[in-house]
């Protein structure tokens, strides 16, 4: 829907969830804000803008917030609908979105020799049904403005979720839509419902990116996977998620001291999933993004020490 004059939020179905696509649509160009899945762009955006009028030949700029395949599934059919689009992300990003089994190797298997976690095969094939790559025409670092013709938008760089994300200021409106680059106590389903724990990666980035937002005192705060976040409940959001950083890793450091002993990450998750959120299993097991970030934010400081097991298996102590 047009949630503000030449503001739409398109909400793509992914399963049980959403993905929510903007376009920001200036006298002269169109810049829309993640691609969702292959599907989402052909069967939800596409028809789209022919109900409300609105030219896919005009769409400029096609951001990707960040490398994740729910966010950029749908670039090659952005290529191939929208002759004149130019495919864009965050530097850091690059690699991982031209390439999707960079992406599964490196972003969704990360924690597989380490860790002994690993994505399910049935996820990675999902993955390869529903995305599909192509190069990318203009990597940003951030603080780059684009006039669409008599609208400008900034794009931020705000890191923590990966280290490429993005996040585009609209100056027109002061709405800040930012991906997945602050994600609150949890990740919903469409219902409101949670869906899994909030996957931020790199904490120290993450917080800094809040402060960031917050600094722009945005009017409203627009996600990906989150309802409208008005004025002070923008605000709110950002507020509870910075809190909720402090809170798992006072939770991580309790753990590791209680346990008297070196654990895996796997195990200390095991003993302090009920204390971080209402997650059912196998789903909290995705607590391996934060959890994983603050241990390295605890070690750098020099509050517990890692080592390895007899499996190879990393393992955290006092």
């Amino acid at each position: 829907m047009e949630i503000l004059p030449g503001l739409h939020r398109i909400e793509c179905p992914i399963g049980p969830r959403y993905v929510a696509i903007y376009a920001i649509v200036g006298k002269e160009e169109i810049l829309i804000v993640d691609t969702g899945f292959d599907a989402s762009i052909r069967e939800t955006l596409v028809p789209y803008f022919k109900e409300h009028k609105l030219s896919l030949s005009k769409v400029r700029y096609a951001i990707n917030t960040h490398s994740d395949y729910d966010h950029t599934g749908g670039n090659a059919a952005v290529k191939e609908l929208m002759p004149s689009a130019l495919i864009c992300c965050g530097e850091r990003d690059r690699p991982m979105i031209e390439n999707l089994q960079l992406m599964i190797d490196d972003r969704y298997n990360e924690f597989a020799h380490d860790h002994d976690f690993a994505e399910s095969q049935e996820a990675i094939d999902f993955i390869r049904t529903v995305a599909f790559e192509t190069k990318i025409d203009i990597g940003f670092a951030g603080n780059e403005r684009i006039d669409l013709g008599g609208r400008m938008v900034e794009i931020l760089h705000t890191p923590g979720h990966s280290w490429g994300h993005l996040s585009v200021l609209d100056e027109q409106t002061g709405v800040v839509i930012i991906g997945d680059a602050v994600l609150g106590e949890s990740v919903l389903l469409a219902d409101g419902a949670p869906a899994f724990p909030p996957t931020y990666r790199f904490v120290e980035a993450y917080r800094s990116s809040i402060r960031l937002l917050k600094a722009y005192k945005p009017s409203e705060v627009l996600t990906s996977h989150y309802p409208r976040y008005k004025g002070q409940s923008g605000l709110d959001f950002l507020d509870i998620s910075l809190a909720y950083t402090d809170r798992i890793e006072k939770i991580c450091f309790e753990t590791i001291h209680a346990a008297g002993k070196p654990i895996t990450m796997l195990e200390l998750i095991e003993i302090s999933h009920d204390r971080m959120g209402p997650w059912p299993d196998p789903v909290y097991k995705y607590l391996v993004y934060p959890v994983l970030g603050h241990l390295e934010v605890l070690e750098s400081y020099g509050r517990i020490k890692r080592s390895k097991n007899s499996a190879g298996v990393d393992t955290f102590s006092i």
